[in-house]
């Protein structure tokens, strides 16, 4: 009897035990689950995120109100600060005409709402102005 008796007290720690196990392996999955569905989530809103600031720029850009006697190939480092307004930090060009004319229509100018920005962060956005057709 001492022997069944000892058998039956074991098996109740082990169903415990298992019983406990699972509930953890439960626990790490769900964890697990949600930590992938979340970053995923981020992954997605990161991505579209830079297309959508160079589209705003674009918009903002315009075509110049200046004569382009050629294609002008360059690129603006720019900021997002915590206002959603760009913050031009470089122009990646010689002439001064470009330059300043980036920056005017840029500098202080509002993304729109739909752009997730979380703090200050950083794009380089590649810009090609068109030469013009009348000179």
């Amino acid at each position: 009897m001492n022997f069944l008796k000892k058998n039956h007290k074991q098996r109740n720690v082990n169903i415990f035990d298992v019983s406990k196990t699972l509930k953890m392996l439960m626990l790490i999955a769900t964890i697990a689950f949600s930590s992938t569905i979340s970053a995923s989530t981020n992954l997605s809103e990161k991505v579209d995120e830079p297309n959508l600031i160079s589209e705003a720029v674009s918009k903002l850009l315009g075509r110049p109100y200046f004569q382009l006697k050629e294609d002008i190939n360059t690129k603006v480092v720019i900021a997002i600060n915590k206002d959603k307004e760009i913050v031009v930090l470089s122009v990646d060009t010689k002439d001064k005409k470009v330059e300043s004319y980036i920056k005017s229509r840029l500098n202080y100018k509002k993304i729109p709402n739909d752009i997730i920005v979380d703090g200050v962060e950083h794009y380089t956005i590649p810009i090609k102005m068109l030469k013009s057709e009348r000179l």
